[in-house]
């Protein structure tokens, strides 16, 4: 979230750049001001009568030293009231800060600069195209389709074992799902990224921490018993590594990768838009996170975009990069690019990451800070994180796009994982 400092130093320009968003925040930040105004008032006024009383209670042993009794009663009396006076002004404080706290999360944070205007993903610009363009001969079969050809993902299965957007992959399938898993992993290694395996459920702060919750609570499968989430991307579990801490600088950029299945209760309407692995409740995906230095975030933004985009040219994708518009723009994200591939056979881009800053906006809420070497005071650092890859649109346009007449050709940087180089 934003800190109260940065609202109070930059209010006219929190409350423009908000609107690239789509967001009218001239109510909640002026609210916002004069909550912590009167918070501030108060807090002064708690401390003078606490000062005060300590005053009087010195003078009160004086008093009975010198045998002045009713000026100690007198005194007495005067504590008794500021005791009472401070124990409602510290449960107003208290309530005041947790309307303050609330009011905060309800704010989005500020985009970046370079974010243009727009209210949907039809508004998001096109930074850059890349690959080689997917030409199939005759009329080419979606996934679904193949899938159910060559008995690699069976949809039916997953309904009755669970229900729509469950796929049970088989055979070669699975293999494939695997070798794209540990691919995946093994050149996040290799870029400098330490593999971690996270808990696949996280709990209520660890939620907030990230900004999954409040915002995405409906969105978010929920264990009501142990009031337990399961993960809706393994950026939660991962960037809550670092709540409550405080790093130091020197350790810059501290970036982290993990598998994990996701689980998102949205899978949409019915329809070709979500149908196959197109939209599913369940699904995999490596994810890269990085804890960067507030003047070199947006630098390690462009190298995350970079190793995403190496990914995708490595399975020999046809990509196009996008910049989200401020309406696209998740509530917690400065600046975000979405990476799509093109399906030949569906005709249509399929997003398959997204590579974000946050700026400070989680580490505020997650009161993840560093330290300067040689320096006490310390300050929240910045979050990223990217999709590297989201495996079910990878593994869609992957199907369709190296189909032939003698079966799926596997691309040659994941036969070493596969073991086979065509599913015939």
């Amino acid at each position: 979230m934003l800190s109260v400092q940065f609202i109070n130093e930059n209010k006219e320009r929190v409350i423009e750049a908000l609107k690239i968003k789509n967001f009218d925040g001239k109510e909640i930040i002026n609210e916002i001001i004069s909550i912590d105004q009167y918070r501030k008032d108060t807090q002064k006024n708690l401390d003078n009568s606490k000062a005060q009383m300590n005053t009087i209670s010195k003078e009160i042993g004086q008093f009975f030293k010198e045998g002045k009794r009713d000026d100690a009663e007198v005194a007495k009396r005067k504590t008794a009231d500021l005791k009472e006076d401070i124990k409602t002004m510290e449960a107003k404080l208290n309530e005041v800060q947790d309307h303050l706290s609330k009011l905060l999360t309800e704010v989005p944070n500020v985009p970046h600069v370079s974010v243009p205007a727009g209210k949907s993903e039809d508004d998001n610009e096109q930074i850059k195209a890349g690959g080689q363009t997917i030409k199939l001969e005759g009329k080419p079969l979606p996934h679904w389709d193949l899938a159910e050809r060559y008995d690699i993902i069976d949809f039916k299965m997953g309904n009755k074992i669970t229900g729509a957007g469950f796929p049970v992959y088989k055979g070669k399938g699975s293999r494939l799902q695997r070798a794209l898993i540990n691919f995946f992993l093994d050149e996040a290694q290799k870029a400098g990224f330490n593999e971690v395996l996270p808990p696949f459920m996280v709990n209520e702060d660890s939620g907030f921490g990230t900004g999954q919750l409040p915002d995405k609570e409906g969105q978010m499968y929920h264990v009501t018993e142990d009031n337990l989430y399961l993960i809706p991307t393994a950026e939660v579990p991962v960037t809550n590594i670092f709540r409550d801490e405080i790093v130091k600088a020197e350790d810059f950029p501290i970036k982290y990768t993990a598998y994990t299945p996701c689980f998102r209760r949205e899978a949409g309407s019915y329809g070709k838009d979500v149908r196959g692995l197109n939209r599913l409740h369940q699904f995999d995906k490596v994810e890269i996170v990085c804890v960067e230095h507030p003047e070199r975030s947006y630098a390690m933004l462009d190298e995350m975009v970079a190793y995403v985009e190496g990914l995708v040219n490595k399975l020999g994708m046809q990509y196009r990069i996008m910049r989200l518009c401020g309406g696209d723009l998740s509530f917690t994200s400065a600046l975000t690019y979405d990476f799509e591939v093109y399906s030949a056979a569906q005709e249509k881009w399929l997003e398959v990451s997204s590579v974000s800053n946050f700026e400070s906006y989680q580490a505020n809420r997650m009161k993840l800070r560093f330290r300067e070497e040689g320096e006490k005071k310390s300050q929240p650092a910045h979050t990223l994180n990217g999709s590297a890859l989201a495996l079910p649109r990878i593994l869609a346009a992957l199907l369709e796009n190296n189909q032939t007449p003698e079966g799926i050709k596997i691309p040659e940087v994941l036969q070493p994982y596969t073991g086979f180089d065509i599913i015939k």
